[in-house]
């Protein structure tokens, strides 16, 4: 794991200025790389690479970036790990390549100097965000791996093509201007995060995963997908498994095992995260399978029982027999870490379990430099509890004819609006709310009135479900749930679902979290799971095989009791959750009311601050507990802060984070 960036400029450039600029954008990215750095430029040809290592493999002088092929016509810097390159490298030595080192990134470079890049990306299995100069064709390629695991920015300022890992480090490039792109703070307000191709700045985009990205001279970026969610999905339905469970299950249990082994190598100490649950249990049990010494698991403990689930993780630890390390923590430890999110991020992010995603991953970096984590089940195997509620509301909406849908949204909101539910109390957690019930028979409403499944997922899953209402001059852009061009016509709901899920939730909020909690620790994680050949095997999967008889990832539990007992296993399931709700009225009280002040929101000028304040005020009240709403705007008021704080000189977090 490490950190890439650099830039493409008009040919003719002054070699020390291009030095000065590339090497400053890399070291922004000294947390993802603490171990080495270096940077590689033609200024003949404006081309400028930067890179910052996290030794992982080969830790020697011959693993250091940028890299050079052995023809000097390749040039590469890599972020991630390509998994399989120990298959390739006998493969490339048979064509009569020899190799100095023993990394990763030299057998990459071999293969484009045999079958060219385009040709060698579909052989590589791993994570990876890299870019490649090719000196003879004078072109630039970005490349992202399968399922978006590693981050990869880019775009133009001025007439400069810049790209990398993060923002803060295209932030560094004299010529970035930074515009806020307001069309994308509404789909962040929506979902919570910034979905790709989208960024927070005009201009700048996230390179979709899958994709290569082609830049030759003066033309145009050319982007094709070596690998689709699409395609997979769409294969998958048509070919679905036709064997027994029993056979699925060994099946599933040898790919997961084969993705565990090849993700367990490393030149450098390596462990997992361990919450106890089927996803991390399955991943920690397969490990512990292969290895010969204990496993090395990571666990963080809450002392309020409704949010902690490190006995469970203690449990699976002791009958596996790892070596396992576990903290409690306290709520001023947690909220210690929110003042850094926002450099962590690096633009709005509002899933608050990167608090103790972070904290885990501190924990981890302790003792090991790589951690295996269980992402990715929900999604493959259909684990989430909304999927369960969706196909129950949409039952219901197929037992009432579609053609009384409207006129029964029109009577519940028509009721709503009436005023004699107002002060009908109901109870919603620790919240009695005389006015819930009006709100909740708009939802149901809402829900009638949904055109489709992607529609109706979409309504359900939407934190604001109007934000463009709430940003100045901004109109939502297309999503995952609306673009026709990515929508797929699948035989099932939760099929529907899982493909938006993959598409969208998982990249850009998930692995997401994942990567820059670890990476703001110079900590590698990696995602078994997400094994390509696991995806794919997943849409081969019957959904009477992930949701059967109301249980979710039906299949991936019958792998896991095969290591760890399902008693151990069945228990409800509490998330990675911190309690927001309760910070925000009590300790983080005066921040909160500082980032919500209806004279700074007017005097930033992006949000409408009335429904804003109205929100607040019920939440602070107890009528409602509207804590994901408020802390989407939270998170983005403090990204903000922290961009003027950073263009007035304030020194980063991030040098101190790495270290800790």
């Amino acid at each position: 794991m490490c950190g890439i960036t650099g830039f493409l400029a008009p040919a003719g450039q002054d070699s020390g200025n291009m030095n000065v600029t590339v090497r400053c954008m890399a070291d922004t990215l000294v947390h993802r790389g603490p171990d080495a750095g270096g940077v590689w430029v033609d200024a003949d040809r404006g081309i400028a690479l930067g890179h910052r290592r996290l030794s992982i493999v080969d830790l020697s002088p011959t693993g250091r970036q940028p890299m050079v092929s052995a023809s000097g016509r390749y040039v590469i810097v890599l972020n991630g790990e390509i998994y399989n390159f120990r298959e390739l490298r006998p493969q490339l030595e048979s064509k009569g390549h020899r190799f100095r080192g023993t990394s990763d990134t030299e057998v990459m470079l071999a293969s484009f100097e045999e079958w060219g890049v385009p040709g060698s990306i579909p052989r590589f299995n791993g994570m990876f965000a890299f870019a490649v100069w090719d000196r003879t064709a004078n072109t630039l390629y970005l490349v992202r791996d399968r399922m978006g695991e590693k981050p990869l920015y880019y775009g133009y300022a001025g007439d400069t093509f810049l790209f990398g890992s993060e923002l803060k480090a295209l932030r560094r490039h004299p010529q970035f201007e930074g515009t806020v792109n307001r069309d994308a703070i509404t789909v962040y307000l929506r979902h919570g995060y910034v979905p790709a191709p989208y960024s927070i700045y005009q201009g700048i985009n996230k390179l979709m995963p899958g994709c290569v990205l082609e830049l030759r001279g003066n033309s145009e970026p050319l982007i094709t997908a070596y690998w689709s969610l699409q395609d997979a999905a769409r294969r998958g339905a048509a070919e679905p498994l036709t064997c027994s469970a029993q056979e699925a299950a060994e099946q599933l249990d040898e790919l997961l095992r084969d993705a565990v082994r090849l993700q367990m190598v490393a030149d450098v100490p390596l462990g997992a995260f361990l919450s106890g649950g089927i996803d991390s249990s399955t991943v920690v049990g397969m490990m512990q399978a292969q290895s010969s010494r204990p496993v090395k698991t990571f666990t963080i403990g809450f002392n309020e029982k409704k949010f902690d689930e490190a006995i469970y993780a203690k449990e699976v630890a002791r009958h596996l027999g790892t070596d396992h390390t576990e903290l409690y923590v306290t709520p001023r430890e947690a909220m210690a870490v929110i003042p850094k999110l926002p450099w962590f991020y690096d633009e709005p992010f509002a899933d608050s379990s990167q608090i103790p995603t972070y904290l885990v991953s501190q924990l981890a970096r302790q003792a090991v430099t790589v951690s295996l984590s269980g992402d990715g089940g929900d999604e493959l195997f259909g684990g989430y509890r909304i999927y369960n509620s969706v196909m129950r509301v949409n039952r219901i909406l197929g037992r009432l004819p579609s053609a009384l849908h409207r006129p029964a949204a029109w009577t519940l909101e028509t009721a709503a609006g009436s005023g004699l539910l107002d002060k009908v109390k109901v109870q919603d957690g620790k919240y009695v709310s005389a006015g819930l019930l009006p709100t909740r028979l708009r939802n149901i409403a809402r829900v009638l009135r949904a055109s489709g499944r992607e529609a109706l997922y979409r309504d359900m899953v939407s934190q604001w479900r109007k934000p463009a209402d709430l940003v100045y001059g901004a109109r939502e852009p297309l999503t995952a749930f609306t673009d026709p061009a990515r929508r797929l016509k699948l035989p099932n709901l939760l099929q529907t679902m899982e493909y938006i899920d993959m598409g969208s939730y998982l990249p850009d909020d998930i692995l997401v979290k994942v990567d820059r909690a670890a990476m703001a620790v110079s900590l590698e994680s990696r995602v078994p799971l997400l094994d390509y050949r696991v995806v794919e095997f997943s849409w081969r999967t019957p959904v009477s095989m992930k949701l059967h008889e109301g249980v979710g990832k039906w299949l991936l539990r019958q792998v896991a009791y095969r290591y760890v007992p399902s008693e151990l296993l069945e228990r409800p399931k509490k998330g990675f959750s911190v309690p927001v709700d309760e910070w925000i009225c009590g300790p983080l009280r005066d921040w909160a009311e500082a980032l919500l002040d209806p004279a700074r929101l007017r005097s930033e000028g992006i949000f409408d601050p009335e429904p804003i304040r109205k929100i607040w005020s019920d939440h602070l009240s107890g009528v409602r507990n509207s804590n994901s709403l408020l802390w989407d705007i939270l998170m983005y008021q403090a990204w903000q802060e922290a961009q003027s704080a950073e263009s007035a000189g304030a020194k980063s977090p991030m040098a101190t984070v790495g270290a800790s």
